[in-house]
């Protein structure tokens, strides 16, 4: 009968490898183990985004033309905010490293202000985040569908500047009457109505000589394609069929639709994890004043949740970059 022979150390362990890979405590290695999951996951999505765009290049919304606001201000600020948003989040992942390092010297009275002004840092992120969702969704000037699914916007023909639907359009005295059950057989419930009706835009538009259409489909040196006043009227009498307000899942006044489903994703996804780490950073803030970690002599836990922060913070250097400024 064969004997099974197994290799021990002097102290009689089946394994002497000890219980830090790397020099690196089972915590922290497992928390390197989800950075790069979820590492990839980004990856997928960045790189599905730009597969997209490169195939829709023609007739992708221009980032500077559609994240030009700043909240409590009115006027035309490209990327403005969302640069703000970048230094706000660095900054906190610079707060976060000052903590850990604290940490390192059990100094508790740092450790508990670096980690306030972290977790300041990444709510004003998420909060400006939703702002800028909403403003997305809401709109700025309107547009209208044609019946291929294509955006037409409007222009000053003088200034060049886009034109809003409400500085056009002429009330027509009509009845709107939303989609009702005793309309058809089949029934589903619909969404608001628009502000305008597309014939109160044709004739709105109709009746403003000084008035342009500009199509979402861009041009060699990368601008948006402007029709002559003949041209805009043929296309607006002949393939308008829907108003379109703001930006959603089906719809997006700005251009493709498919824009805006990368854009509430990609974001979306990177706003959850840092909801998710502001909301861990406030746990452990907690323990820290407690005392938690000083009863432990190390603040280990602090320096895993940093580890998390700065992920969160540079995969936002890629969303920033490969979204907004590309």
């Amino acid at each position: 009968m064969d004997a099974t022979v197994t290799n021990t150390t002097s102290e009689g362990k089946t394994w002497g490898g000890g219980n830090k890979p790397l020099k690196a405590s089972y915590g922290k290695l497992m928390m390197w183990f989800f950075i790069v999951s979820d590492g990839l996951s980004f990856s997928g999505f960045l790189a599905a985004y730009g597969f997209s765009r490169f195939k829709f290049i023609d007739s992708w919304p221009i980032a500077d033309e559609v994240f030009t606001h700043v909240p409590f201000f009115h006027g035309n600020y490209p990327m403005i905010y969302v640069a703000f948003m970048t230094f706000v989040l660095i900054m906190s992942s610079v707060t976060m490293v000052l903590a850990v390092d604290a940490g390192h010297h059990m100094k508790k009275t740092k450790v508990i202000w670096y980690m306030f002004f972290t977790i300041i840092g990444g709510a004003i992120f998420v909060g400006s985040q939703a702002w800028e969702w909403a403003t997305f969704i809401k709109g700025d000037y309107g547009a209208v569908e044609t019946k291929g699914g294509k955006i037409l916007q409007f222009l000053d023909a003088e200034t060049g500047k886009r034109v809003a639907l409400a500085d056009f359009a002429t009330t027509l005295p009509s009845e709107r009457v939303g989609h009702e059950r005793k309309n058809g057989i089949w029934y589903d419930s619909e969404g608001a109505l628009p502000s305008y009706t597309i014939e109160e835009i044709k004739a709105g538009f109709a009746a403003n000589s000084n008035l342009l259409i500009r199509t979402q489909t861009l041009t060699e040196k990368g601008e948006k394609t402007i029709l002559s006043r003949d041209e805009s009227l043929l296309r607006l009498n002949r393939d308008a069929v829907a108003v379109v307000e703001g930006a959603n899942l089906i719809h997006n006044e700005y251009g493709t639709p498919l824009f805006a489903d990368f854009f509430f994703f990609i974001t979306g996804f990177h706003g959850f994890h840092v909801f998710s780490g502001v909301i861990i950073n406030l746990i452990i803030f907690f323990n820290v004043i407690l005392g938690t970690y000083e009863r432990r002599g190390h603040y280990e836990m602090v320096e895993k949740v940093g580890l998390y922060w700065h992920f969160v913070d540079l995969v936002w250097v890629f969303v920033f970059t490969f979204f907004y400024l590309v």
